[in-house]
């Protein structure tokens, strides 16, 4: 990803917008997973959980940051795939 050394340039940001929007469908398509045990409400909220992650993770300049932002996102997929909801880790 780097051109940047440490803040992502437009190319940057252009280089991985196909790689994050296909992270984004694959979380929303992975919350209707009947293995997951939720309700319509509780998808809902998970769903709008995952949007405003992903607005506010849109506006992220730091190429470390976005980097972290993609392996978390990952991560979170991996869990959802094996029917586990992602916990926050405080």
């Amino acid at each position: 990803m780097a051109k940047g050394l440490i803040w992502a340039t437009a190319e940057d940001l252009a280089r991985n917008r196909g790689r994050v929007l296909s992270l984004y469908r694959q979380i929303l398509r992975s919350l209707n997973s009947p293995a997951l045990p939720l309700n319509l409400a509780a998808r809902l909220s998970k769903k709008a959980e995952v949007r405003a992650i992903f607005m506010l993770g849109s506006e992220e300049r730091s190429i470390h940051n976005i980097e972290d932002l993609i392996d978390a996102a990952e991560y979170s997929l991996s869990l959802l795939r094996k029917g586990e909801i992602p916990k926050h880790i405080q």
